[in-house]
């Protein structure tokens, strides 16, 4: 349990030092994001209060997310019907500045009162950002046994192309809760990425069998597949071997920030659906245990660093728990005792189930 909490803090503290305002003034500039954290004694000696380290809508949507997911639902569109209800609530509360512009546009196409179609959000150009990556982690937690696949799988998918309506945005989410259900039955890290490609054509025989917008679908689908395939073969991971990941020799943050960029369809490190997870887990391979050296990989670049902080931080969560975290990240955190809440809750339940 305590894995699970640890969880739901963590990736609350990796979007709030990610999205904190002392770090936006220089958000282009990775270099000069990674020198922030010592000009307050480093991250042992900092403290994430509300005022001055609020999360954003990447923790509060993940929060919506789960919540749903612990609620007494009879079927899976019961399911749907409350994650939608939830997510239209959570955008009415949030501060604008708080929330990414492409989560309101995905959400304004939700229709709560509309009992059949609530959750049939129409094909979305746009919908290939990371919003669906970030708040899907906690269905990975939920259904974690691999006798539940299937159930992970149409519940990510669903749940990310409510906001999100494209094959980058909705795999992103598909992707993260694998992610997390991997963290939690001990797969090897370095077999994540590629247990998640096989899983990508699954995803594609389910979005066929609900007979909506394949062909806009089938148009965007490989995009994503294929930026996976070739940052696992970049790190030399792509084959099922016991190899570790393979980093450039000099992998400083200016380094980090070219090759994050050239990840990216834009030019901004964690913006799309494929990207944000691919940092987080690049993070994780890279950090080998560390918090800290977790932290400078996710939390402090120069992209969507509260996105890829929020995967990242939830990841190392169910890995590794609380024990290498200094406390005061987590201590006056915005939201704390919801998110340890929330967490218990998804443990009790996916402990129950099996």
């Amino acid at each position: 349990m305590e894995k699970f909490q640890a969880a739901m803090l963590l990736g609350a503290v990796g979007d709030a030092l990610g999205h904190g305002h002392a770090f936006r003034e220089d958000s282009a500039s990775g270099p000069k994001v990674q020198k922030e954290p010592g000009k307050v004694g480093g991250l042992d000696h900092l403290v994430l209060s509300p005022e001055r380290w609020p999360v954003s809508d990447n923790t509060v949507m993940h929060m919506a997310t789960a919540g749903a997911l612990v609620t007494d639902f009879w079927c899976l569109d019961d399911l749907y019907r409350e994650m939608v209800r939830r997510y239209v609530d959570v955008l009415e509360k949030l501060p604008g500045q708080r929330v990414d512009p492409a989560t309101i546009e995905g959400c304004s196409q939700l229709k709560p009162d509309n009992y059949l179609l609530a959750w049939h959000t129409p094909f979305n150009e746009k919908g290939t950002g990371f919003g669906a990556a970030t708040k899907a982690m906690c269905v990975g937690m939920r259904y974690w046994q691999p006798g539940r696949l299937e159930t992970l799988l149409e519940v990510s998918v669903e749940c990310g192309r409510m906001t999100h309506n494209h094959p980058t945005g909705f795999l992103g989410s598909l992707c993260t809760a694998l992610f997390a259900s991997y963290a939690i039955q001990g797969k090897r890290l370095e077999q994540w990425g590629r247990d998640m490609l096989k899983t990508v054509p699954l995803a594609e025989e389910y979005c066929k069998r609900t007979i909506r917008h394949l062909a806009e679908y089938q148009a965007h689908w490989f995009y994503f597949e294929a930026k996976w395939q070739f940052y696992l073969e970049e790190r030399k991971i792509s084959e099922d071997t016991e190899n570790e990941a393979s980093f450039p020799d000099h992998y400083n943050a200016e380094e980090r920030g070219r090759t994050y960029r050239k990840w990216s369809s834009e030019g901004r490190g964690g913006r799309r659906g494929h990207d944000a997870p691919m940092i987080a887990y690049d993070a994780l391979l890279g950090a080998k245990g560390s918090w800290t050296e977790l932290c400078h990989r996710a939390m402090f670049h120069g992209g969507e660093s509260g996105a890829t902080g929020a995967i990242a931080g939830c990841l190392f969560g169910l890995l590794h728990g609380l024990d290498a975290v200094p406390v005061g990240l987590y201590r006056e955190l915005e939201l704390k005792e919801p998110l340890r809440r929330l967490g218990e809750e998804l443990y009790r339940l996916s402990a129950e189930e099996e």
